[in-house]
């Protein structure tokens, strides 16, 4: 094979050199790496059953790994490569395989957003049933404001005053008759102890203090309520018959001093 070489030309036959030096050196060692698989098949079959080491477990899972990628180059070569045709009917049936892929997308995606719509649509519905009431309830509630604002009548100062006025006035009459009932009711059922009632005289003075009645007792503590209300409480006088404020303190009308038992005061039932 050297003396073929030397008769081409070199510059046209390099080329051709580089291949086939290549070629030769794969050969070898692909002949070389065959034979080392031999002999280790040969090993492998005396040795029969015999335990393998981890060095002989290695070299078989490598043969067999040879053994599989050799078979599955051979097979490679056996086949050859199908190339499609780019012909007119082959571009339309993949043009129409692609457009019915991407009709279906487009279907599945119009599906989606047509639930969706009628789930919005399901909402505005609600939504404006709300609206409608609240505008329905804003109505009524303006109809209401309107007639309520035509229902009110203006007060002058005036008649104000004079209504005030009226209310004291009728007030006061009311508490003059009811300070006569009281009297009369008092002066009836609880008189002095030698039955006699002394009738108030102005301009007129004993000389011997006189026992006064129930009626002036309660007078006096009611007077000193309502004039002095921050220190309501009355000095017991002689005038003031004992069995008469006893009466009172027993039935809780008049309370005694805490550190004055000389001084009582009428309980305050109007707070």
């Amino acid at each position: 094979m050297s003396v073929s070489q030397q008769d081409l030309d070199p510059d046209s036959t390099t080329d051709v050199e580089v291949v086939t030096d290549t070629e030769e050196e794969l050969i070898k060692e692909c002949e070389e790496i065959w034979k080392d698989m031999e002999e280790c098949q040969n090993k492998l079959s005396l040795t029969g059953t015999e335990t393998l080491t981890n060095s002989n477990a290695q070299l078989s899972l490598l043969i067999m790994q040879v053994k599989c990628l050799t078979a599955e180059l051979s097979q490679w070569h056996k086949e050859t490569p199908e190339v499609t045709p780019l012909t007119e009917d082959f571009l339309v049936t993949l043009g129409k395989e692609e457009f019915q892929k991407l009709r279906r997308d487009l279907e599945n995606v119009l599906s989606t957003i047509q639930s969706k719509n009628e789930k919005l649509k399901e909402d505005l519905e609600r939504e404006q049933q709300w609206l409608d009431e609240q505008q329905q309830i804003l109505e009524s509630l303006n109809v209401l404001y309107g007639e309520l604002k035509n229902q009110v009548v203006t007060f002058s100062e005036t008649r104000i005053f004079n209504e005030l006025k009226t209310k004291m006035l009728n007030i006061k009459a009311f508490k003059e008759k009811l300070l006569i009932t009281l009297g009369e009711f008092l002066e009836d059922h609880f008189p002095l102890p030698d039955g006699n009632v002394r009738k108030r005289k102005k301009n007129i003075q004993d000389s011997t203090k006189q026992l006064i009645t129930l009626h002036e007792i309660l007078e006096i503590l009611i007077n000193r309520l309502f004039d002095v209300p921050h220190d309501p409480y009355v000095k017991i006088r002689d005038s003031f018959w004992p069995p008469y404020i006893e009466l009172l303190l027993r039935n809780g009308i008049a309370l005694r001093h805490p550190e004055d038992p000389t001084q009582l005061r009428l309980e305050a039932f109007h707070q």
